[in-house]
């Protein structure tokens, strides 16, 4: 049996379009009327480790029926939705080329073998499906190119990709986690959030998020045994929304997610939390003691399930005078500094990840203004989103000797 450890995750957060995408093309023909219906879709992920196997977790997760998927292949991504020859292998689920997903459920694959590769490359998931699909459960704020052929097309997932796959997208669907087989020693840390984890106002394809460039210091160490996973979605709370009776941009809150996007990864040793700043919005308004209660619980539940984990709290950057709808005030900026206070010292975790001194202009309190452009899209910047600098600044205040001892 396999000794798994998640190599990549994109967190679901809702049923399309709720959420927070970024470059997102537009989708009305490809997904009209909000579902899929007899199509392909060729999902470009980039792994934190290669294995010579892997296994696939596919979500329904925010449908409201169930859902067939079939013709799933794996291969090395060429260019674009072109596969490289040779690589493109088939999936099953128990041994079966088709499976079907219950509204709220999820399934792994078998696993399946894949071509060696260096990390940088990308691993090509294709998915067919059956019939309507229903509501689609997604990761809005990919950052990455897929891709997806109009409706009614068929399988195409054993094809080369050179055509058939018309349109594109920035999000990904169905797929939220993919293991690999890998050295039993293997590490696996886990940054878990809201936008700022999710990579909001950096570079499409860049892959300069603060985890993306948290991996390459490691790997530049010659650490190859450490994995790094990003479960931020756009929006997301640590308490809120107060009820699910309407799909949230920022999906479940954090802690309502916990099972599934950290203790349902393999393999979980470090865990860096960074969030709370989406809880003092508009949308949330809680308070401070809302939000330190709410994380104490996460922690505690987070070393219940993985009892030799290592939990590290990241402080959260400013976004004064930000005017992203909901916030940039000073009520919520006096919230954030309290909760940075009891993240730094509380002792409640293992650790300190300090983002908001490595991100804060003391002069003005608000983000280092070389921090602000948007590297997604040009423009101005929201002051509450780093761009690509300012990730990589967080990412550079990771002291890895501390984080793995």
């Amino acid at each position: 049996m396999p000794h798994w450890v998640t190599s990549w995750t994109g967190s679901v957060q809702g049923p399309y379009p709720t959420g927070n995408p970024s470059a997102q093309p537009d989708l009305r023909f490809a997904l009209p009327d909000q579902t899929a219906r007899d199509q392909t879709f060729r999902l470009n992920v980039r792994p934190s480790f290669w294995g010579e196997a892997a296994r696939l977790r596919l979500s329904n997760a925010h449908g409201n029926q169930p859902v067939t998927l079939d013709d799933v292949h794996a291969g090395l991504q060429l260019s674009g939705s072109v596969v490289e020859p040779g690589t493109n292998r088939p999936v099953t689920f128990g041994g079966r080329a088709a499976v079907t997903i219950p509204a709220g459920g999820w399934v792994w694959s078998d696993p399946v073998a894949v071509s060696p590769a260096p990390v940088g490359r990308r691993l090509a998931v294709s998915l067919h499906v059956v019939g309507d699909s229903g509501p689609l459960t997604w990761h809005a704020k990919a950052l990455t190119t897929s891709y997806l052929t109009a409706p009614g097309a068929g399988a195409i997932g054993a094809s080369d990709g050179v055509l058939g796959f018309s349109y594109s997208t920035t999000s990904w669907f169905f797929l939220d986690a993919v293991d690999m087989a890998a050295p039993a020693e293997t590490r696996l840390i886990v940054g878990f959030g809201d936008s700022i984890t999710d990579g909001t106002g950096t570079t499409l394809n860049g892959d300069d998020r603060w985890p993306d460039v948290l991996l390459h210091r490691l790997l530049m160490r010659g650490m190859t045994d450490v994995a790094v996973a990003n479960a931020g979605i756009g929006g997301n709370q640590v308490v809120g929304p107060p009820d699910y009776s309407q799909p949230f941009p920022g999906g479940m809150s954090a802690l309502d997610r916990l099972d599934r996007d950290v203790l349902g990864l393999s393999g979980v040793t470090h865990v860096i939390w960074l969030e709370g700043t989406n809880d003092f919005s508009g949308a949330g308004n809680a308070s401070a003691a809302t939000v330190i209660d709410g994380m104490t619980r996460g922690v505690a539940c987070i070393r219940a399930g993985i009892p030799s984990v290592r939990v590290f709290g990241a402080t959260v950057s400013t976004a004064l005078g930000s005017p992203n709808p909901g916030h940039g005030h000073a009520e919520q900026d006096a919230k954030r500094r309290t909760l940075n206070g009891f993240i730094r010292e509380s002792g409640l975790f293992d650790g300190v990840v300090d983002f908001d001194a490595a991100t804060l202009n003391p002069a003005t309190g608000r983000l280092r203004p070389e921090f602000v452009p948007d590297s997604t899209i040009g423009g101005p910047g929201d002051g509450l989103h780093p761009n690509r600098a300012g990730y990589q600044a967080m990412a550079g205040a990771i002291d890895l000797d501390a984080l793995l001892g």
